[in-house]
């Protein structure tokens, strides 16, 4: 391995290193009560040496929020090559929700910690393109004749906010609430529940 691979190694291995102290910090703290800081403290380096690879708080957090999105486009669009509109529709919401299961820290960050600090506004378009993915499988199902007389945006709306409160909940860990069942029942028959009524729309 030559110099300039191992600085560019030992670069990428340091950044890892920063952005899994900071998700810990943000996720604890949330992102006002956060600082470079807290972030330097969890990883045992001196808060200088953060500022070699992030100019603030706000950039790592954007990097975050980025790799987050990133991955659930990755993970969506495994499922463009399946022909069916409406199946797709339905595999997209359980791969919406088997993300967020499988990537809770990112899935906290990317939709329920709240960042003011204006680089969320760079990533928003990483979440516009998930948005339009799936408003994409929306409007194919209504060129199949699904969802009549429907506006496509106010639909795709509803359906992100059914999947997100899914998880949201398991998240949030407001699934014990519900005694009878477990989180992975609620979770499963819940998301289950609204595909009937998607069914029948």
């Amino acid at each position: 391995m030559s110099i300039a691979e191992r600085k560019n190694k030992e670069k990428e291995e340091m950044t890892k290193r920063i952005l899994d102290g900071a998700r810990s910090v943000f996720l604890k703290n949330g992102y006002e009560r956060s600082s470079m800081r807290n972030i330097a403290d969890e990883i045992n380096y001196s808060p200088g040496t953060l500022y070699f690879y992030f100019k603030d708080k706000g950039e790592i957090f954007h990097k975050l929020y980025e790799e987050g999105f990133r991955l659930l486009l990755s993970k969506s669009r495994v499922l463009d090559n399946v022909e069916d509109p409406f199946e797709r529709l339905k595999a997209s919401g359980r791969n919406f929700i088997q993300f967020a299961i499988e990537n809770r820290d990112y899935y906290n960050l990317m939709f329920l910690v709240e960042e003011t600090a204006g680089y969320k506004e760079k990533g928003l378009n990483l979440a516009g393109e998930a948005i339009q993915h799936l408003k994409t499988t929306v409007d194919a199902c209504q060129q199949q004749g699904r969802f009549k007389g429907m506006n496509a945006d106010y639909l795709t709306f509803m359906i992100l906010s059914a999947l997100h409160g899914i998880c949201a909940l398991f998240c949030k860990d407001r699934t014990r609430n519900f005694k009878e069942h477990s989180t992975e029942e609620l979770m499963t028959h819940g998301y289950q529940c609204f595909i009937s009524i998607l069914e029948k729309a």
